[in-house]
């Protein structure tokens, strides 16, 4: 167990970093982020920062020297250079980074462990792609295997026409079948060293343009019939990469069951309702995993709790937000407002 007072180390310098150090704060812990970007919002409200690189090996093991306990905030940290945190606490395991941050080596993961994703195949030429697209079909998906979120790396294939002069990345690729789906969920867990395991009731997802919009809690009777499923196999990966902390899986809702989309080992944007409408937010809950306390209650505190993201110039309406007193407001101390980017959240909880 890490007692408060020690410092817990963040690798990842954006709104989530800063949410996880604000929980940390409230149970007594500071936090130091690393990050490469020098105007970190999460350092604003952390007792340090260490701006580097992040194969700066060097700057990584002065970074842990200083921690009790590391974590991340951002799935795409470089596995290899981590070997420079030495023999402090790193949590969740770099095995959930290196599944995770390859498409395809995460679904070929998922599918080992019983789960359902879309259809798919590897591209590496243009094919590949021909392959694939007559293999699972049209509609599609061509996805960079590697980084890419909120829609980014990805080119929609609606018929076989639109993949004619497509000017492929060089980097490796996925090509997906489109689901017909019912609806989309997330699967929240959090799990301790000590293999208990909580989950945060399950959000129905509504997106826009590739990014979460709106989180809803509970989720309709035709969702919320498809979580035990979801539940079991994101047991099954936690236990399976030994995981600490919290672990969010996406999916969907169809005529069949649930259909896996991708996880993210680290706390999610579709549990940002936690931390007004459930008892312990997932921040709390995964400072608490990683720090070896016991977890707290995810329960729902409210009757229903809806989650809308403030996109762009939306955040800029913050005064009428807040006119409603009914509206929790968090702004992310983001300088620029640019489409696409997340600003901030606002939350509305059901009470009767």
């Amino acid at each position: 167990m890490i007692p408060p007072g020690e410092t817990i180390g963040i690798l990842g310098g954006g709104q989530l970093g800063r949410m996880i150090a604000m929980a940390a704060a409230q149970l007594g812990y500071r936090c130091h982020i690393y990050a490469p970007e020098a105007d970190s919002i999460a350092a604003e409200v952390s007792a340090a920062f260490t701006h580097a690189q992040w194969h700066d090996t060097e700057a990584l093991a002065r970074f842990a020297a200083d921690c009790a306990v590391v974590t991340y905030e951002f799935e795409n940290v470089p596995v290899a250079p981590l070997s420079a945190i030495g023999d402090v606490p790193l949590h969740p395991h770099p095995r959930a980074l290196e599944t995770a941050q390859d498409r395809l080596t995460e679904k070929h993961f998922v599918v080992s462990l019983g789960g359902r994703p879309a259809p798919f195949a590897p591209v590496a030429s243009a094919a590949d792609l021909a392959a694939a697209m007559a293999g699972i079909g049209t509609p599609g998906i061509l996805k960079t295997r590697r980084e890419g979120y909120d829609g980014k790396g990805q080119w929609r294939i609606m018929e076989p026409g639109d993949a004619d002069g497509l000017d492929l990345p060089e980097q490796p690729l996925i090509y997906e079948g489109f689901v017909t789906f019912l609806a989309e969920f997330s699967v929240i867990l959090c799990r301790g060293a000590d293999g208990d395991i909580r989950y945060f009731d399950s959000p129905e997802n509504v997106h826009a343009g590739g990014i979460l919009s709106v989180s809803t809690v509970p989720a309709a009777p035709e969702v919320e019939a498809q979580v035990p499923a979801a539940r079991e196999l994101a047991a099954r990966i936690a236990e399976t990469l030994g995981y600490v902390g919290v672990l969010t899986l996406e999916f969907f809702a169809t005529g069949d069951g649930p259909v896996f989309n991708e996880m993210a080992p680290r706390v999610h944007n579709s549990g940002h309702w936690t931390i007004e409408g459930a008892l312990t937010s997932q921040f709390e809950n995964h400072v608490r995993a990683i720090c070896g306390l016991p977890l707290g209650d995810t329960r729902l505190a409210a009757k229903g709790v809806e989650m809308r993201n403030l996109i762009g110039d939306e955040a800029h309406d913050w005064p009428a937000i807040l006119s409603d007193p009914a509206n929790h407001l968090h702004l992310y101390g983001k300088a620029a407002a640019r489409p696409g980017r997340k600003m901030g959240h606002v939350t509305r909880l059901t009470l009767g």
